[in-house]
């Protein structure tokens, strides 16, 4: 994998809406999440000429989003990207995707939900890219950034060293969800929820793999596609997957599944992580409704005992995040429970 610099204070970050036009709709939002990421990280942010368009404009020009990101890849002034928001047509935007350019100009992009779709984009052209917080959500966060996920991109994303071990978060999560059409609500602190840890349903020993997922409504909309990996790509990976905020149930989580049994892709993996399921409807019970389920389609569907699954994980709908790169190799010890990143994930500054 083809690894991009890693960002420094000082730097250029570019925001794209590859999807839903939020940032144009909730402007006080967009520009709360700016501010807070340039304050954190003492970046320079900049806007690509659609980003900031309504969402009506954006949902028709398909063509208009993937062109902002090849311009921001081509742009040397520019040292990394984010997403303002996800969405649900990020798919659109692939057609006018240059693979060439993603692989010829490596950089930092980062973003999550729908934004999976680009990310395989990335993982097609052989360069790594970063699973974390947009602007609207994430960095946007109410009332100011969660230590959890400024510690973790700034960790991931800043640093050059090899990971190593990533900790749970234990400060409490939170999918309260406050509506951005009210701007006096920006500053108002998010109410969280008691951290119990990462769950370790079964597993035994350590095992190693490039980290691939994304959201796993999106991965089952890019199924049989060109940007599908290989199965040589999938064997001994570590897959990481999360559902969204429209909270699919249990059994359509299991459906969703499914197929990937069917592929021979989860019997090749070397270990699951799962998120914490999004939405703001779902209580800690039906949190654990996802987990039982995933749990007994593995072990007793698919046969699959000894295949490490970690669920409850930081990364996805709730928040805070840490950020995971696509296509880095990372591990599981399932006796000692800890999960570690085992790469660096960017290239050292020249």
């Amino acid at each position: 994998m083809i690894k991009p610099k890693a960002l420094k204070p000082g730097d250029t970050i570019a925001t794209v809406s590859l999807s839903w036009g939020g940032a144009g709709l909730f402007p006080h939002r967009y520009e709360a999440g700016k501010r807070q990421l340039m304050d954190a990280f003492g970046l320079r942010v900049v806007e690509m000429p659609h980003a900031l368009r309504p969402p009506e404009w954006v949902a028709q020009n398909p063509r208009a989003r993937a062109r902002d990101l090849m311009q921001a890849l081509s742009d040397p002034a520019i040292h990394g990207i984010i997403s303002c928001i996800g969405g649900d047509d990020s798919i659109r935007t692939l057609p006018y995707t240059d693979l060439e350019v993603i692989r010829n100009h490596p950089k930092v992009f980062m973003g999550f939900s729908d934004t999976t779709v680009t990310h395989f984009a990335f993982l097609k052209a052989g360069v790594v890219s970063f699973y974390g917080p947009s602007i609207l959500a994430g960095f946007g966060e109410n009332g100011g950034l969660h230590g959890y996920l400024a510690n973790s991109v700034r960790q991931i994303l800043f640093g050059t060293q090899i990971p190593g071990a990533i900790t749970p978060n234990t400060t409490g999560w939170t999918v309260e969800r406050l509506e951005w059409a009210r701007p006096e609500l920006q500053g108002r602190v998010r109410t969280l929820q008691p951290s119990d840890g990462w769950h370790w349903l079964q597993g035994s020993g350590v095992a190693h793999g490039r980290l691939i997922g994304g959201c796993l409504e999106v991965l089952d909309w890019l199924r049989g596609s060109d940007y599908w990996p290989s199965r040589e790509e999938w064997r001994g990976a570590l897959l990481f997957i999360e559902t969204s905020e429209e909270a699919p149930p249990p059994e359509t989580v299991v459906r969703m599944l499914r197929p990937l049994m069917l592929m021979g892709i989860l019997p090749n993996l070397s270990g699951v992580l799962m998120g914490r399921p999004g939405g703001a409807t779902l209580t800690v019970a039906d949190h654990a409704r996802h987990e039982h389920a995933v749990h007994t389609f593995l072990r007793d569907e698919c046969g699959l005992p000894d295949l490490p699954l970690v669920t409850n994980m930081d990364f996805g709908h709730t928040d805070p995040i840490m950020t995971l790169p696509l296509g880095v190799m990372a591990e599981l010890d399932c006796d000692r429970r800890v999960f570690s990143i085992t790469e660096a994930a960017t290239l050292k500054l020249s």
